[in-house]
């Protein structure tokens, strides 16, 4: 007997589904392409737990008849495409045939179908793979198919499956992706009988971007449109300087095919990072345009990924595109000044002004002075503390010098910190202090110092359960997408521990009425978004957790840094100070270093010459 034999058909389609059924997700968007295939002008998806238990796409488009129903349960049956020519013309979404039978064979498949000529319908019912009966049933024209208990009749991809949360979120954001290519037609979303959206027929993109992610988002953006050489743009895109801390509204479509492409949004970073500081995406609904032989569609199993004939000919164009209109709406002169790097000249020290070393003296009125004269800036208020004044620590008594004992500090480090004697020199482009020591000269990153400093202090208020706050005369107002919506209403205890106060205000808005004194109230409103937008992404944990106390705290401090002047010794001091009272002087919360010193060896080294 061979080796080689035929599989049995239940088992291909178990293989295939497992190319094309990744999550559930992956279920709804093959049975909302076969909807909008058939030319439906509503679509109705409905799911619970996370689609584990229960996926129900039900449309009122052509409907098929019983033989039709029948076939299309079987591998590779398609109305779409009859010769391998047909591929560079194509004009719908599904063509393969693989997604109806690799969904009924991992789970419970009950299809209804009736088209209009038929005065009955259809009534097909698929359990793990096997034809359990096919009936009349008496429905509307149209399809209605309902999956239950995906992946029972294999346990193991279950058990990769993410929490309902997660889940759910997928879904959301598949469905909405289907809602803006189609904004004629109508679209409900329920979860477990809950309404998570009802969109009507809109009339163009904009109307269906405020339905689904808020007014406020889309009275934000401008229409674009170009055509050059049988390629064609138009759709959405933000205004300079109206960014997001997570790509979620970068979305790009292809011949109407939503899709994650790398070309499409390498160009829209890149033409936006004049416009948009580092770490910030823009906000974009594109439609690209282009004929169908001259993009591959079929290189990726769940079609999420495509390729180009020419990628260099679609990037140029794309870039050419949006730069226009970006310069159209007059960004120069709304554009954020960019900073020069400048050396400020080093002056002198004072007749007879010491060097100093980190000590840290008991509070006197002139250290008090100078200190708060130092303060970083803040709301006001009365928990404001000065920095080096007590609000980060106990201050040390006497002369005692700093403790910087930490696991993360090296003896080098330890020992240049606290027995050598540093002397301001300066300020070098605008963030580098510079210092001489005994042993050479030490840079102090003043960005990175602030970020720590501001880092501690606010973990130690939140620890102590007094984060200083302010009302706001004025609440801000926020607008979300049902997913972000949700989490924002799951996050609001946690973010009232951080000093803000969100209320909810009907439906998917929210007002932020309080602030933190660390947070401007005209950045209150992206500060919160960027929170929400990293949770969704799984960039760190929701709930109480350390892990989320942290990256909330991180995100504080970058928010939080407005750098004061450094002109005087003894503010140079005052910082010094302040850096080596934090529990690790020696990085900032996110990794990077606070100072490092040139030795006179190394700068010999690099001069070329001896010591």
């Amino acid at each position: 007997m061979g080796k080689v034999h035929r599989l049995p058909d239940h088992v291909a389609n178990q293989i295939a589904a497992g190319e094309v059924i990744e999550r559930p997700a992956a279920v709804i968007k093959e049975l909302v392409e076969n909807a909008l295939d058939a030319g439906a002008t509503r679509v109705e998806v409905e799911f619970r737990h996370g689609g584990r238990s229960l996926m129900r796409v039900e449309d009122n488009g052509a409907g098929m008849s019983r033989d039709d129903a029948l076939l299309a349960l079987e591998r590779h049956a398609t109305s779409k495409i009859s010769l391998a020519d047909d591929l560079n013309r194509l004009a719908s979404f599904g063509f393969r045939g693989e997604a109806l039978p690799s969904i009924a064979s991992v789970s419970r498949f009950e299809l209804q179908t009736r088209e209009a000529s038929s005065e009955a319908g259809t009534e097909i019912l698929v359990n793990g793979g096997k034809l359990e009966h096919v009936r009349e049933c008496g429905r509307p024209v149209g399809t209605r198919i309902e999956v239950t208990h995906l992946f029972n009749s294999v346990p193991a991809r279950r058990k990769f499956l993410k929490s309902d949360l997660t889940e759910t979120a997928h879904i959301v954001q598949t469905v909405r992706l289907y809602a803006l290519a189609f904004p004629q037609v109508a679209f409900v979303l329920l979860e477990g009988g809950r309404e998570i959206f009802r969109s009507p027929r809109c009339t163009g993109l904009r109307e269906r971007v405020g339905e689904l992610f808020g007014r406020q988002t889309a009275e934000d953006l401008v229409e674009i449109e170009a055509e050059e050489r049988g390629l064609r743009l138009s759709g959405l895109i933000g205004r300079p300087a109206i960014g997001r801390g997570t790509r979620h509204e970068m979305i790009t479509f292809i011949n109407q095919r939503p899709v994650d492409s790398r070309t499409l949004n390498y160009a829209l970073l890149e033409s936006y990072q004049e416009w948009l500081p580092k770490g910030r995406y823009p906000v974009a609904f594109l439609f690209y345009e282009i004929d169908p032989a001259a993009v591959d569609v079929n290189v990726h199993p769940a079609k999420r990924e495509v390729r180009f004939r020419d990628e260099a000919q679609t990037r140029g164009f794309v870039i050419r595109a949006l730069l226009s209109k970006l310069r159209s709406l007059g960004v120069e002169a709304t554009r954020a000044p960019i900073s020069v790097p400048v050396l400020r000249p080093v002056s002198p020290p004072p007749p007879g002004a010491p060097s100093f070393s980190l000590r840290v003296m008991p509070p006197t009125a002139a250290s008090a002075s100078a200190a708060t004269s130092h303060a970083l800036p803040s709301a006001g208020g009365a928990g404001s503390v000065p920095l080096g004044t007590g609000g980060l620590s106990t201050p040390h008594s006497g002369s005692e010098p700093v403790s910087t004992s930490h696991e993360t500090r090296s003896p080098t480090a330890t020992t240049a910190v606290t027995s050598r004697h540093w002397r301001w020199l300066g300020v070098a482009h605008s963030n580098s202090a510079v210092f001489e020591t005994p042993s050479g000269v030490v840079l102090l990153d003043r960005r990175a110092t602030h970020e720590r400093i501001w880092f501690e202090r606010i973990q130690r208020e939140v620890n102590a359960g007094a984060v200083p706050s302010q009302h706001l005369l004025l609440p801000v107002p926020m607008e979300f997408d049902p997913v972000s919506a949700a989490v924002m209403k799951e996050q609001a205890p946690f973010l009232r521990e951080y000093g803000f106060e969100v209320a909810e205000f009907g439906g998917n808005c929210f007002r932020i009425e309080a602030v933190p004194q660390w947070v401007e109230p005209l950045e209150a409103g992206n500060f919160v978004r960027d929170w929400i937008g990293g949770l969704r992404e799984g960039r760190f944990s929701g709930g109480r957790g350390q892990i989320a106390r942290d990256a909330l705290a991180r995100m504080a401090a970058a928010k939080a840094i407005r750098l004061p002047e450094l002109r005087t010794d003894v503010e140079a001091r005052a910082l010094v100070n302040d850096l080596f009272l934090c529990e690790n002087p020696l990085v900032s919360p996110s990794g990077r270093a606070t100072f490092f010193e040139l030795t006179h060896g190394e700068i010999a080294r690099r001069s070329g010459r001896s010591q």
